[in-house]
C-alpha cells in the first residue's frame, strides 16, 4: 500500500486533534472548492461522486470531473455503482491516472438518481454485494479504501452493515447519522456512531449529518470523545471555513468570526481558481457559491441577482465593492 494519509491523521486524532473533512457532494465539491476549503482548515477532502460504470466504459469525462490540482492533500476520490467488476476496473483507473490520495466507495447517498440506479444506500441491506465491492477496491489498488454509509436502510442500521464489512481492510469511514428515511431533515443520530467506533477502534471514524456552525461540530465532539473527527457537508456552503472555527472552538474554546472583507476575499479567490481552471463555465458554477456567501449581508438579495449575471471575477469585485458591511 503506498503512504497510508489516514494513519497519519489518525495520530493526530489520538493526540485530541479531531479530523475534519469536507463530505463529497455532487455538484458541489470540485477541485476549487475543494482547494478553498483546504486552505481554511479541511484536513481531507472529497471528489464529487464519480460513476463507476462511467469510468468502466468511457473513462475521459468522469475523470476530467474527478481532476485536482497539486496543491490538494489528502484528496480521496469517491466512487459510486453496483457493479463489482466496475468497481475493479474503474479503481485501476483512478488509482493510476487521477492518482488521490485515497478512494471512497458510497454507501450512503439517498438522492433518487442514485438509489434508484441501486447504488449507494441501497447497496447496504445487500451483504454479499457490499463485501463484493469493498473486496474488488481494495484488491485493485494500493490506495488506502474509505466508506461512507448513512445510519440505516430499512431493517439494516450501519452497525449490522459494519459488522458484516469489518474485517476487510478499509481505512476509515463516515458516517452520516441519519436513516436513508430521515433523508437530510431527520434525527442524527450519533449515539450510533460512537457505538460503530467501539466495534472497530482500529479503524478511523468519522460522523456526519446536520453539522451546520462551528457549534454544532464542537458540541459532537465534547459528546461523542471516542469519534476520530467530523465530516462536514453542507454546512460549508457560504462558509468554508467552518473547519477552522470548529478547531478554534476544540482548541481554545472560541473562534474568529469573519468580517465581510475576509469573506470577499475567499470568494474572490474562489472565482479566481475556477475562472483559470474552467473558464466561461467556471463562473456559471460559482454563482450558487457566492449567493451562499452573501446571504444575510445587507443588501445582500440585491447583490445575488448580479451575482447570478457575473462573467469574471473582475465583475465580481466590483459587486461586492458595493456591499457595505
Amino acid at each position: 500500500m503506498s503512504q497510508n494519509f489516514w494513519k497519519k491523521l489518525k495520530t493526530s486524532s489520538k493526540g485530541g486533534q479531531a479530523i475534519l473533512a469536507l463530505a463529497p457532494m455532487a455538484g458541489v465539491t470540485d477541485s476549487a472548492f475543494r482547494q478553498i476549503c483546504q486552505k481554511n482548515g479541511a484536513d481531507v477532502i472529497y471528489s464529487e461522486m464519480a460513476n463507476v460504470s462511467a469510468l468502466f466504459f468511457n473513462p475521459k469525462k468522469t475523470l476530467t470531473l474527478v481532476k485536482s490540482s497539486r496543491k490538494e492533500k489528502n484528496y480521496v476520490i469517491q466512487l459510486f455503482g453496483k457493479n463489482p467488476e466496475h468497481f475493479a476496473v474503474a479503481t485501476k483507473i483512478i488509482s493510476e491516472k487521477a492518482r488521490p490520495d485515497g478512494i471512497d466507495i458510497n454507501f450512503g447517498c439517498p438522492a433518487k438518481k442514485v438509489f434508484g440506479h441501486g447504488s449507494g444506500c441501497a447497496l447496504m441491506p445487500q451483504k454479499k454485494l457490499a463485501r463484493e465491492i469493498i473486496s474488488a477496491v481494495i484488491e485493485n489498488t494500493s490506495l488506502p479504501v474509505s466508506i461512507k454509509i448513512r445510519a440505516g436502510i430499512g431493517e439494516t442500521n450501519a452497525l449490522e452493515f459494519i459488522k458484516n464489512v469489518a474485517d476487510l481492510d478499509f481505512q476509515a469511514v463516515m458516517v452520516h447519522g441519519r436513516t436513508y428515511e430521515g433523508k437530510f431533515t431527520g434525527k442524527v443520530d450519533f449515539d450510533l456512531v460512537e457505538k460503530i467506533k467501539e466495534l472497530i477502534p482500529e479503524k478511523i471514524v468519522l460522523a456526519n449529518g446536520g453539522i451546520t456552525k462551528p457549534e454544532d461540530g464542537n458540541e459532537i465532539l465534547e459528546n461523542h470523545p471516542t469519534l476520530d473527527g467530523l465530516g462536514i457537508a453542507r454546512g460549508t456552503f457560504g462558509q468554508p471555513w467552518i473547519f477552522q472555527q470548529i478547531k478554534g472552538l476544540v482548541s481554545k474554546g472560541k473562534y474568529k468570526k469573519l468580517a465581510f472583507k475576509d469573506i470577499k476575499k475567499i470568494m474572490l479567490k474562489h472565482a479566481e481558481i475556477l475562472w483559470k481552471e474552467k473558464g466561461d463555465r467556471g463562473m456559471f458554477e460559482v454563482r450558487k457559491h457566492l449567493a451562499w456567501y452573501v446571504k444575510g449581508f445587507p443588501g445582500a438579495s440585491a447583490a445575488r441577482q448580479e451575482l447570478m449575471l457575473v462573467k469574471n471575477p473582475k465583475e465580481i469585485k466590483k459587486i461586492l465593492d458595493k456591499i457595505k458591511a
